[in-house]
């Protein structure tokens, strides 16, 4: 298949970026996205011009590293899909498809299609953690954890941290990130003893790198190649709750 690709071309942070057009010829439908990116790169060495950048790693939809916005969403249109698994079968030939970087005001784009994730690193260096010596690994029924509460952390640490959920918002927020760390210590008997001093930090790490509030928009939801629910915001806020309502109380 033939594809007329418009690519954001950005040469440094402090440089205005432009969308640049480029020709994708003779793509098999079983290439990735990012095979399809790693063809017009090597065009473009053939020809002595400077190659895309973006940014991958695993390509096994697990470290969340190739984040892109096509066509306007974030990781592109099929639902629970990274790029790197996203396929070229899921477009047809003639196809014009849009390729930017996560847009965002905490993500500063870097270079072409990659951009600066750093903040996302800071608000987990706050608190994402469990900082206590809790022994050596018991077995594995040695503490009895509700199956309800084991299902309910394990999804939440589905979350790969790619930003998605940040760039889909509108407003930018990165509360769907933010609470899925929290919630998955939160419901651990490890993570309990910390979980004030957790999210109180993890939450005012996340306010000073500017990211913005949660509007109920659900789009980070849409957005997450991971399927992460927006009831993770609502556990982050009653987690936030007590841990206020323990540091003021006066008893």
């Amino acid at each position: 298949m033939n594809l007329t690709l418009f690519i954001w071309r950005q040469k440094r942070p402090d440089e205005k970026g432009r969308l640049e057009r480029h020709e994708a010829k003779d793509i098999s439908p079983e290439m990735s996205f990012l095979e399809m990116l790693d063809a017009v790169n090597e065009e473009l060495v053939k020809n002595g011009n400077e190659t895309i950048v973006f940014d991958h790693d695993c390509r096994e939809g697990i470290c969340g590293s190739c984040s892109q916005v096509i066509n306007g969403v974030p990781h592109g249109h099929r639902e629970k899909t990274t790029v790197c698994q996203l396929h070229m079968r899921h477009f047809k030939d003639g196809d014009i498809i849009y390729i930017e970087p996560l847009r965002a005001k905490a993500f500063p784009v870097i270079k072409d299609l990659i951009v600066d994730r750093g903040a996302l690193d800071r608000i987990i260096q706050s608190g994402g953690y469990i900082s206590v010596h809790t022994g050596g690994v018991p077995d594995a029924n040695a503490i009895l954890i509700p199956k309800e509460d084991a299902d309910t952390a394990m999804d939440a640490a589905e979350c790969i941290g790619c930003g998605a959920c940040v760039a889909a918002c509108p407003n930018g927020s990165a509360m769907l990130f933010t609470a899925s760390k929290i919630t998955h210590l939160a419901m651990l008997p490890q993570g309990r003893i910390e979980s004030a001093r957790r999210v109180c930090m993890m939450t005012e790490s996340m306010m000073n790198e500017g990211f913005g509030s949660c509007g109920n928009h659900y789009e980070c939801q849409a957005a997450c190649p991971k399927g992460i629910k927006v009831q993770f915001i609502a556990k982050l806020n009653r987690e936030f709750l007590k841990a206020v309502f323990k540091t003021y109380t006066p008893f």
